[in-house]
């Protein structure tokens, strides 16, 4: 095959995807599993060889995502339910003050969208953003930006939130290192992206808390008796440690500073994604919940409540992972590879442009995500890039996936609900501060590149 026939069918297969997804309005998940049958089929595949291919993604993606989304979905649920957010949200805006309470809140949205769903994260503390606008006389973007940018940065960035687990599986990356540079690069993303953004648009527009949303539903937690802010952080800080600690004991391992050892071996599996995450969504069932007086089956219902939009992003995982296969057993992510290896464009700036077409076009950045790392990743298994490498190839993804939320966007319509504004203010505060993190997201993903 040609290099313009390679790019054809890449092309074809994007525009087919979106046009299943906008005009026919067919399931990600089944416009996904399509797409990868019209590639393995226009790319010449026996029909047989393809439906094992589709049986080989599905079964290589799931195994790991599953697992891991699924422990990331009950974690960040306990933590919602017990009422830990607002706790670090409270203790934050204590320590800073309200004179400094913006940073408070970029911080607060920073650590809260690690467990929790950005949405969920966002409705939770939405109340405080209100209480401070009102008493402080501001506009409600000068606090409300900054939660956004910290939810949003984390959201993308950084594990085990699906968007990046997803990724960091189906390009075959470890975890800890998406970690560590979702943290470094994520940190100066949200500044810029939050309080920096939010100080300027707040003095040009306006906005007041909207009088529909003062009062929010009942909350199933005592705000008068809220877990406290060290055991919150700790129980956070426990997988994140955890992880990080099992791919610096591998690094050391492989490199041969540290002998290999049954030590080594505990600390590699306590570490693992699936034991880090089962160790602190046990201790925060336990200490967050069943300590503070939560019944059991309580528990379990909660539990059993967050695997459902769960079960949404680990099926369209699985079916990103098929147009991997699709590509790798077809042999066009060997052939596409062959023909980039001489190109001027980096990986890291291919995956970004892949990633931001697909949000733009379609809006949804876990799609976005999915599809980018589906294609690109038979790419870079043949330009040799080590793990550091491949996990800011992750993040470049995650960054090109948050690019111009518009009205094709459902959290576009939330933020612009919660905050009592039109689709002109929407644009000019939550679409610029995303586009913000994307173009932030890449510029420092690129330099980090020059060290890695």
């Amino acid at each position: 095959m040609t290099t313009p026939f390679l790019i054809l069918i890449v092309i074809s297969a994007v525009a087919l995807l979106l046009f299943m997804v906008l005009k026919l309005k067919i399931s990600a998940f089944i416009s996904l599993l399509i797409t990868a049958i019209y590639v393995g089929i226009i790319a010449g595949m026996p029909l047989k060889d393809i439906t094992n291919a589709i049986q080989e993604g599905m079964a290589g993606t799931l195994g790991f995502v599953a697992t891991v989304v699924g422990l990331g979905a009950i974690f960040g649920q306990m933590l919602e339910s017990s009422g830990g957010a607002e706790s670090l949200a409270h203790y934050l805006l204590k320590k800073f003050g309200k004179d400094r309470a913006s940073w408070a809140m970029v911080i607060t949205g920073f650590i809260v969208a690690i467990p929790v769903f950005l949405d969920v994260g966002f409705i939770i503390l939405v109340p405080i953003i209100y209480a401070l606008a009102r008493d402080s006389k501001r506009s409600l973007l000068y606090y409300g930006i900054p939660l956004l940018a910290g939810l949003a940065v984390t959201h993308s960035f950084i594990p085990p939130t699906p968007g990046p687990v997803a990724v960091a599986d189906i390009i075959n990356v470890q975890l800890g290192w998406v970690i560590l540079f979702g943290v470094i690069l994520g940190v100066p993303t949200a500044i810029i992206a939050g309080p920096i953004w939010g100080n300027y648009i707040s003095k040009r527009i306006y906005i007041e808390p909207p009088a529909e949303f003062e009062k929010t539903e009942g909350k199933s937690y005592d705000e008068n008796n809220l877990p406290s802010f060290r055991l919150i952080a700790i129980i956070i800080a426990v997988p994140l440690l955890l992880i990080l600690v099992n791919t610096f004991t591998g690094l050391a391992v492989d490199k041969e500073i540290v002998a290999h050892s049954v030590w080594t071996d505990i600390l590699e599996f306590i570490g693992h994604p699936f034991s880090a995450l089962i160790i602190a969504t046990l201790l925060a069932s336990y200490y967050l919940c069943i300590k503070r007086g939560m019944g059991k089956q309580k528990v379990l219902d909660l539990s059993t409540k967050a695997l459902g939009p769960a079960g949404i992003i680990i099926l369209i995982t699985g079916a990103g992972g098929v147009l991997k296969q699709i590509l790798v057993s077809s042999g066009i992510g060997t052939m596409m590879a062959e023909s980039m290896a001489h190109s001027p464009m980096p990986p890291i700036l291919l995956a970004w442009l892949l990633a931001a077409v697909i949000r733009v076009t379609q809006g949804s950045a876990t799609v976005a995500m999915i599809t980018a790392a589906g294609i690109i990743a038979p790419v870079l298994s043949e330009f040799g890039l080590n793990d550091p490498q491949r996990a800011l190839v992750v993040l470049a993804i995650a960054s090109g996936a948050t690019l111009l939320s518009h009205v094709n966007d459902s959290g576009f319509w939330l933020v612009g609900k919660y905050f009592g504004m039109n689709e002109k203010q929407t644009l000019q505060t939550w679409t610029v501060m995303e586009s913000i993190i994307a173009v932030c997201g890449l510029m420092f993903t690129l330099l980090a590149s020059m060290f890695f």
